[in-house]
């Protein structure tokens, strides 16, 4: 938004001021408080900044008074499942704010946006935190589900299961416009064996292969603005590499690295000029992560590569940008199976320069930002989303260091 000045005893700069006052904006926002000043002074003061997201009255209250701006109260309301509505009735996973919690300012304003993000397939992991982000900000709302969890997903959905993580900032309900079949280990559907094409688990499921679900994606809605990959498997991920069968080990690179390049490559020609693609990637592509085997390390260093390559190939054919986040810690069920989540997140509260724990809605919001204009001229990069940690050199928590006075978390 551009910063307007206006003149003291200027009637009609006043109203104009009042109308962008007034001017709904999408919860997830950064907000600029303004003050009416002489126009000799050509001076905007550029104060507060609010980043809508799964925050309490409370936390809003407390950074809109730091900020001298005022109090954001999201809409409080009762949801049921009944909330979920059809394709035809939902355009927008989003709502607008009241004109009373209104800010103007510099918003992620992702309206008459569309994002199809593969692998969600419940409601705690970075999948579902980045497609809540993106609907706050008004993206609409597409997902590609593995297919042996696709019906436990949707029935979870019809049956208000997901309705309590689904709030948005400003009390609205995230809305997934559509959910697809997806397994995209399989670009197309020659590439699928006989055992899986007769599996029961894949029974009643049609058009998942990686060019199936792009191809439908075009028939239902023509194209897409946003691309996100949050999906990765190893089948031996807790076996130390030196004990990772080849079949193991490109397993993992298949599934966790190589469908993306599958996913861009088959959704680029219905990516619009100008769109973001985004991954997810871990700090094991760089660092030494014992118990994070299998090939996964390796796995993620390809995506991290490939990352670079993308974007060079995607933004010249179609200005396309492609950044992967490097996300901390999290105690979703995908993380669980490795085995050691709980030691992985204390090791991080007790290391990382910010000594809290890393919440899905952090990285979520970082995908929202680098999928907006605010992040045109950002692609090919890795955006650490840890509180730090990848900055770190050395455990901080090492008895070694026992008589040094490190610093700790006052709050």
């Amino acid at each position: 938004m551009p910063v307007f000045f206006c003149r003291f005893g200027a009637p009609s700069a006043i109203l104009h001021t009042l109308k962008m006052a007034t001017t709904p904006f999408s919860g997830l926002q950064f907000a600029m408080s303004r003050s009416c000043i002489p126009s000799s002074q050509k001076i905007a003061d550029a104060s507060a900044l609010v980043l809508g997201g799964k925050s309490k009255i409370e936390s809003w209250n407390k950074l809109a008074s730091a900020c001298n701006v005022a109090s954001v109260q999201p809409l409080q309301r009762g949801f049921t499942s009944s909330s979920m509505k059809s394709v035809k009735s939902v355009t927008k996973a989003t709502s607008e704010s009241s004109a009373e919690s209104a800010v103007s300012g510099l918003p992620i304003n992702l309206k008459g946006k569309r994002a199809f993000i593969a692998g969600v397939a419940d409601d705690n992991g970075y999948g579902w935190a980045i497609a809540k982000s993106l609907a706050a900000a008004g993206a609409e709302i597409l997902v590609g589900t593995w297919v042996p969890a696709l019906n436990i997903f949707e029935s979870s959905l019809r049956r208000g299961k997901f309705d309590e993580s689904r709030v948005l900032p400003d009390g609205s309900m995230m809305e997934i416009t559509k959910v697809y079949p997806l397994d995209a280990v399989f670009d197309n559907l020659d590439e699928v064996p006989e055992d899986i094409k007769t599996n029961k688990r894949y029974a009643g499921s049609t058009k998942w292969t990686v060019q199936e679900v792009a191809e439908s994606v075009k028939e239902d809605f023509g194209s897409i603005d946003i691309l996100v990959h949050s999906l990765a498997n190893g089948p031996e991920v807790t076996k130390p590499l030196l004990e990772t069968s080849r079949n193991g080990y490109l397993a993992a690179i298949s599934a966790s690295s190589y469908s993306y390049v599958s996913l861009l490559k088959h959704f680029l020609p219905i990516l619009n000029t100008g769109g973001s693609s985004i991954s997810l990637t871990y700090i094991a592509s760089e660092r030494i992560i014992p118990g994070y085997g299998g090939g996964m390390s390796s796995a993620k260093a390809a995506l991290e590569s490939d990352t670079r390559v993308l974007a060079f190939e995607a933004g010249r054919k179609r200005r396309i940008r492609v950044n992967t986040i490097s996300a901390g810690p999290l105690r979703s069920r995908a993380a669980k199976a490795i085995g050691f989540i709980d030691m992985m997140i204390d090791y991080s509260l007790a290391n990382a320069p910010l000594q809290k724990e890393l919440s899905a809605e952090e990285v979520g919001n970082a995908a929202a930002f680098l999928a907006s204009p605010l992040a045109s001229a950002i692609t090919g990069t890795v955006l650490y989303v840890d509180n730090g940690l990848n900055a770190m050199g050395v455990g901080v928590d090492s008895p070694i260091f026992k008589d040094l006075d490190i610093p700790k978390d006052q709050h």
